[in-house]
């Protein structure tokens, strides 16, 4: 492995950093200008540094560090690089673990090399975004950047995954020691869900600020794309029955289609049992009756009531998505006049 800081002033290496910007590198060649200009171009008035880890690029990124390491500098950012040249890279997690360590900033800003910061993020926080191409990410940009404050904490069981956008994670060196290291697992680990659970599971809160300051890059090779919906799948149910089902002695789960139908049959036995409807507006389902669990082991097979959302009581785990139907399923959820987080969750 290589490691260290080269090229940088006396100066700037005493001078102790306000924030570090949190840079893993893979093969990020086509973007990585666009990126560290966008760090150069912060109007920031504290003091900053840039950590990069390369994790064993094959193409020019280092090359590309280099080149802006003298203009970071010479505009007073101190730059931190560090990395490896293995066969094969050792993950997101890995990379991100290491930026972090080599850094010294009293707080953490997180970057990735396919992202651009907007002008003034480090000033001002985040996290809004803008999107690459144009309509790549249109329902989730939309659902992200209209949470509210209280929805920043209930939504965290959706698909979607964490409430703020990583990157543009912001938060003190103190608590990322707390909280944990990312997961090193590599290719296929959902790195950043798991960091986020685990931030609410030691009573992290969520805040966001409300300007468009990252411009998100979505392409096709993406770490993101490594990581199977089964996995992430998993991950999610046993949040939700770690952090929310507990506090609930019975529950609906709102969609008795495949979703819904999906959640059941992922439960442990113990919150299966705590399942005591399915509700939808579909009437054929509807008139069914019931859902049968066929691979139960029980005898009899459990058969749980099909019933009409407005027949079926609180609280429900809701398994339909938001922003599919022209507005006809949150019309409905807000005829209920419920309380999101007391009587339902969204979990879709």
């Amino acid at each position: 492995e290589r490691g260290g800081v080269g090229g940088a002033s006396e100066e700037l290496q005493a001078m102790p950093a306000h924030v570090s910007i949190i840079l893993p590198v893979h093969n990020a060649e086509p973007w990585l200008d666009e990126c560290l200009r966008s760090v150069l171009q912060q109007d920031f008035e504290g003091t900053m540094e840039l950590s990069v880890f390369n994790d064993a690029s094959k193409d020019k990124s280092g090359a590309i560090i280099e080149k802006w390491r003298v203009k970071l500098e010479d505009s007073g950012v101190h730059v931190i690089t560090g990395g490896h040249d293995s066969l094969s890279p050792r993950g997101v997690g890995y990379a991100k673990n290491q930026a972090v360590a080599q850094s010294s900033g009293s707080y953490l800003c997180f970057l990735d090399s396919v992202s651009n910061f907007l002008s003034v993020v480090l000033e001002n926080h985040f996290s809004n975004v803008r999107r690459d191409p144009p309509n790549s990410t249109e329902r989730y940009t939309r659902w992200i950047n209209q949470l509210t404050p209280e929805q920043l904490l209930t939504q965290v069981f959706t698909a979607n995954g964490p409430t703020v956008i990583m990157p543009t994670w912001f938060c003190s060196r103190a608590w990322f020691s707390h909280v944990g290291p990312f997961d090193e697992g590599g290719q296929g680990v959902p790195e950043d869900l798991l960091f986020f659970y685990e931030h609410l599971r030691k009573g992290g809160g969520v805040i966001r600020v409300d300007q468009s300051l990252l411009l998100y890059r979505y392409h096709p090779r993406a770490a993101t794309h490594s990581v199977l919906e089964t996995t992430i799948w998993t991950h999610r149910v046993r949040f939700l029955e770690e952090q929310a089902l507990p506090r609930w002695a019975a529950f609906t789960i709102w969609n008795a289609g495949k979703q819904g139908r999906r959640l059941y049959r992922s439960l442990t036995a113990a919150s299966q049992r705590k399942v005591v409807a399915f509700c939808d507006v579909d009437e054929n389902k509807i008139r069914k009756g019931f859902y049968c669990h066929e691979d139960s082991q029980e005898r009899p097979k459990p058969r749980i009531p099909i019933l009409h959302f407005r027949a079926a009581r609180p609280p429900f785990v809701i398994c339909v998505k938001l922003d599919l139907t022209g507005g006809a399923f949150e019309d409905n959820l807000r005829s209920l006049h419920l309380q999101e987080g007391q009587d339902f969750l969204h979990f879709s």
